[in-house]
């Protein structure tokens, strides 16, 4: 298996959409949300999917990093709000989806320092 690190959103300050990621052969993927220089507002962070890469579709089955039970499901998120100097991990579900291109989204507000890391890992 081949893994690599794609820094979708590095220290922006404002709203921003990221250049669209190839998911072509990708067997898993992870996103780390990081907020940073927080004092007002939040980032909340979203990702789109497309398979022609011009029409693009809200991905709303983000699996969150959260404790549950055996018993529940997983939690399924369509975005992020960061409010702090912190930093969340998501999952896509490819067992599930399959598309050809994502892309990640921050909407700003007030202030603050936002970045986006999608670790993926290729099939062979």
């Amino acid at each position: 298996m081949r893994q690599i690190t794609i820094k979708a959103i590095d220290a922006k300050t404002t709203t921003f959409t990221s250049d669209p990621i190839s998911l072509e052969g990708v067997k898993r993927a992870t996103l780390q949300f990081i907020r940073s220089n927080h004092s007002a507002g939040n980032g909340v962070f979203s990702v789109e999917v497309s398979n022609d890469g011009a029409n693009w579709v809200t991905y709303n089955k983000l699996i969150d990093n959260v404790a549950n039970t055996n018993a529940q499901s997983l939690t399924r998120v369509a975005s992020s709000t960061l409010s702090s100097n912190t930093s969340k991990f998501y999952t896509l579900d490819f067992l599930m989806d399959c598309f050809k291109f994502m892309r990640v989204t921050v909407t700003v507000t007030t202030d603050g320092t936002h970045s986006a890391i999608a670790q993926v890992q290729y099939e062979e």
